[in-house]
């Protein structure tokens, strides 16, 4: 099995890309400690590296964010520790764990909303993707015209997130959905 590894805008994450299928196509998974890492075998093992901060499962890929110490004294570990996960064929999350916190979609959302959450979906989340994190939508307030976002993974602390929220995501919401007038993470 080879495992490639690509940088994030974040320098505490690291993208693993182990050649084949993690999540899925859409899903995610984001353990932002050891405890929140229970229910998955292959978080608990990364986990196990003191430095490891947080964890990401996505579709095709598992971004590692380091609390200290260098990428390249941490590296041969934790590709180590994802090679021996899939070729001993673990499960990635046990069976009967909750399920990972998913974008939800209300059969009461209203057409703002709905044109929010396709932007996101297949805009915003496919690009931040690339860069090992995911961007959740939260909520839309229609009275301030705020969007809520909730940023994982490798955009979770990451110090060009708010250039990616301002710059990019909110300028991008207000083009197509006048109503929006800001964004912010939650």
């Amino acid at each position: 099995m080879f495992i490639q590894t690509e940088s994030t805008p974040n320098p505490a994450t690291l993208k693993f890309l182990p050649g084949r299928e993690v999540m899925g196509a859409g899903a995610v998974a984001d353990f932002s400690s050891r405890e929140a890492a229970e229910r998955s075998p292959l978080a608990r093992a990364l986990f196990e590296t003191p430095e490891v901060s947080r964890v990401f499962f996505g579709s095709d890929f598992v971004s590692v964010t380091k609390a200290g110490g260098e990428w390249q004294h941490l590296k041969p570990a934790i590709l180590g520790t994802i090679m021996e996960h899939f070729t001993r064929g673990l499960p990635l999350i046990e069976a009967g764990a909750e399920e990972a916190d998913e974008p939800t979609s209300g059969e009461d959302d209203s057409e703002i909303v709905m044109q929010i959450k396709e932007l996101i979906e297949t805009r915003v989340r496919p690009a931040v993707a690339q860069d090992g994190g995911d961007i959740i939508f939260k909520g839309f307030d229609d009275q301030s015209g705020i969007v809520f976002l909730h940023m994982r993974g490798s955009c979770a602390g990451c110090p060009s997130s708010t250039m990616t929220l301002k710059n990019g995501i909110e300028n991008m919401l207000r083009h197509y959905i006048p109503e929006v007038s800001a964004v912010e993470a939650v």
